[in-house]
């Protein structure tokens, strides 16, 4: 399932039963990790209209400031399943970190979504300037300067001048004004957000070229938890599907950004959405490991079909 939108305008071991639950589901309470991206707002949808709750689920949000993080909970059991883009997921599957297996799609670039920005007054002006320039990223070898690279790659530029530094997405706005950045990658609500903050423009969409429509985001989770659960992932892969249908109405998105993302309603209307997905596609999501080796982020072939738990139906 895959709903665009765009337009003017980030989201933010459990009680099981056995085999007792709504449609037998083997466990009735599960725990995600969760960040406040916008692409995760079919999740809050689903949350909050009750699209979980009537497939039998209790899904406890927790918090996590990256994907990494998430990740991390997800090892250490402080989670059942993850949100995360899905560099980190492809990258422990690559070092065999862990059995990380893919339960939904979130989301890929839209044009305009995700990008590259300065400040009006900074020498970067175009893709090229970019050259040995400091570029803020989420962190290395993430969804952030894998698409930058690619990008840089396509206009012929050389990234490997470029020094790479580590900012988290609310702070790129001040690390642009303070000069500690020349530029930085950011995805939505970001962009509208420094953009109104420090008057950032974009200089690259890292949405179009070799990464136009590349998907960007899903949900996680170890083997044995799949394994074991398989009637507890088709019901939030059910919610997840339905809720993803729904978020093609931007009215009931919008609200959910503000709740969750702590953004105001203006610049909720302004963002610019992700492409919302919820069913995994295998040859579709190959692009991401396909590039993350091209990139230098993974030194391992993966296979992405390998790694997705089997889709319900629409």
């Amino acid at each position: 399932m895959t709903v665009s939108l765009s337009g003017c305008g980030m989201l933010g071991g459990s009680d099981s039963t056995s085999s007792t639950g709504p449609g037998g589901l083997e466990k009735t309470v599960i725990k995600v990790a969760i960040m406040s991206t916008i692409d995760t707002a079919p999740f809050r949808l689903a949350q909050d209209a009750g699209y979980f709750k009537n497939e039998g689920l209790t899904v406890e949000a927790t918090e996590a400031p990256t994907g990494q993080v998430a990740l991390t909970k997800l090892i250490g059991g402080e989670a059942d399943i993850s949100y995360s883009s899905y560099t980190p997921f492809f990258a422990a599957k690559s070092k065999d970190t862990a059995d990380i297996r893919l339960v939904a799609d979130a989301s890929s670039a839209a044009p305009k979504s995700t990008a590259v920005v300065a400040l009006p007054t900074s020498q970067v002006k175009s893709v090229p300037d970019l050259a040995g320039k400091k570029i803020g990223i989420t962190a290395p070898n993430t969804m952030s300067d894998t698409l930058t690279k690619s990008v840089m790659k396509d206009h012929g530029v050389d990234f490997s001048t470029v020094k790479w530094v580590p900012v988290l997405l609310p702070n790129v706005a001040a690390s642009l004004k303070n000069g500690d950045i020349d530029a930085a990658f950011l995805t939505e609500p970001f962009i509208t957000q420094s953009a109104k903050a420090v008057g950032s423009v974009p200089v690259a969409d890292t949405g179009t070229g070799s990464t136009q429509d590349f998907p960007t985001a899903g949900y996680g989770a170890l083997g044995k938890f799949t394994t074991e659960n398989p009637r507890t992932v088709a019901a939030f892969q059910r919610a997840m599907l339905k809720a993803t249908r729904d978020a093609a109405d931007r009215a009931k998105i919008e609200p959910l950004m503000v709740k969750y993302a702590k953004v105001d309603p203006d610049t909720a209307a302004r963002t610019t959405l992700l492409t919302f997905q919820s069913t995994l596609d295998a040859r579709r999501l190959q692009r991401v490991p396909d590039l993350m080796l091209q990139m230098g982020a993974i030194t391992t072939k993966v296979d992405a079909a390998a790694m997705i738990v089997p889709q319900v139906n629409g």
